[in-house]
């Protein structure tokens, strides 16, 4: 094994990524399983995640559990966590990436179930699901948390107000649970930019296009195999000294 491959080597650990059936969470899920690991996938849709789960098996040889789960819903996540747990008997690494910002017509027409939706599932999901996971983490001596934020909670438009404030809600309680959960558990988050999923296919199709973004220094959309690195570096131990952070994987968002 080379020495990158000892670096970011997962093998004998086990990853939970909610939100794991499809964009980012998907590419995140696939990476995790050829670095070593076993992964749970989670997201609303039985099928989705057995869909994955089976490529999983199929490209990796590593085993996969898929999940169906409401993140949003904090009474759900218990028997969630009770059901890997009972599984796998250990959880290495938690990514917390399930998410959504849906459109609105405008503020004034926000509606107050939208924004509690939001909320939901972008901040009070992961906090309840950090700390039941951490919690046995910190037990067990050894863990590592990622929160998939957003660029736009550093950058706030009128157009993503919930989704923003929600993130901005999640990079804090990022720092404040690496204090809480360390030095055993490490907790960083990814402030993302915008990737090439299947929400932008609500958006101008010139956006898609190389150049398409020109106030970007990248001047281009993400392609979703981008987001792996930051990933894998959070999850395995070449991030043995970092917890609390936030790293901006967003193509230089103006």
């Amino acid at each position: 094994m080379g020495f990158a491959d000892e670096l970011f080597d997962l093998s004998g650990r086990v990853a939970v990524v909610t939100g794991g059936s499809r964009g980012l969470g998907r590419e995140m899920s696939l990476a995790l399983a050829r670095c070593g690991a076993d992964v749970v996938i989670a997201s609303r849709k039985l099928d989705a995640c057995e869909e994955v789960a089976q490529e999983v098996r199929d490209t990796t040889g590593r085993e996969a559990m898929p999940y169906a789960v409401n993140v949003g819903h904090w009474d759900e996540l218990d028997g969630f966590v009770d059901a890997v747990y009972e599984r796998f008997g250990t959880v290495d690494v938690l990514i917390n990436n399930a998410g959504k910002s849906p459109l609105y017509p405008s503020l004034m027409e926000l509606e107050e179930g939208l924004w509690d939706a939001v909320f939901n599932l972008n901040l009070k999901g992961p906090f309840r699901l950090s700390v039941l996971v951490g919690t046995r983490m910190k037990a067990a001596g050894k863990g590592s948390i990622v929160n998939i934020s957003t660029s736009g909670a550093l950058r706030p438009d009128p157009s993503f107000v919930p989704y923003a404030a929600a993130k901005a809600g999640l990079n804090n309680i990022t720092e404040a649970l690496a204090k809480a959960l360390g030095p055993e558990v490490r907790v960083n988050c990814i402030s993302s930019g915008p990737f090439d999923t299947d929400v932008t296919k609500y958006w101008d199709p010139k956006m898609r296009e190389p150049g398409g973004m020109p106030g970007f220094a990248m001047r281009r959309i993400g392609d979703p195999p981008e987001i792996v690195g930051a990933a894998l570096y959070f999850a395995s131990d070449a991030s043995s000294f970092t917890t609390g952070a936030l790293l901006r994987v967003d193509g230089g968002m103006p």
